[in-house]
């Protein structure tokens, strides 16, 4: 007897809609100190990496789209974590960078890997990460 296909158990997208909406669930007591989001968060990790960056790069790394993406930066900029800026070359275009206190924060983030990894207590997140990865870049080729 075979299993059905359209139950919840079966399904692929599940499991990994569920870990996500837990898993931003489980970083809110860490960023909520700092003023963050789980997806303002994202766009710290990159900037603290970029220091400054394009919407539409930003939306590509993210997967966001800008109707997503931008009420957030605005938010952010708000909070004056970001500026955001037109590009001096091609003013369509709309820049992303630190403020001074965007940079600060990093300082202030640097154990919210370490503490959740040490309050969730999984021991295969580096394996599933890259197996996550693998399923996003496959994904992303249909898309």
């Amino acid at each position: 007897m075979s299993k059905n296909q359209l139950y919840l158990d079966e399904q692929l997208c599940f499991p990994i809609y569920a870990a996500s909406n837990l898993i931003v669930k489980a970083y809110r007591p860490f960023l909520e100190p700092l003023g963050l989001t789980y997806p303002q968060y994202l766009v710290m990790l990159v900037l603290w990496e970029k220091i400054s960056i394009s919407v539409g790069d930003l939306g590509q790394i993210l997967y966001l789209d800008s109707g997503t993406l931008t009420p957030l930066l605005k938010r952010m900029e708000k909070s004056e974590t970001i500026r955001r800026s037109r590009d001096t070359v091609d003013e369509r275009r709309v820049i992303i960078s630190l403020t001074e206190k965007g940079t600060k924060l990093k300082t202030l983030a640097e154990n919210i890997p370490d503490d959740l990894s040490q309050s969730i207590k999984f021991s295969n997140a580096h394996e599933l990460r890259d197996e996550l990865k693998s399923l996003i870049k496959s994904l992303s080729k249909k898309i």
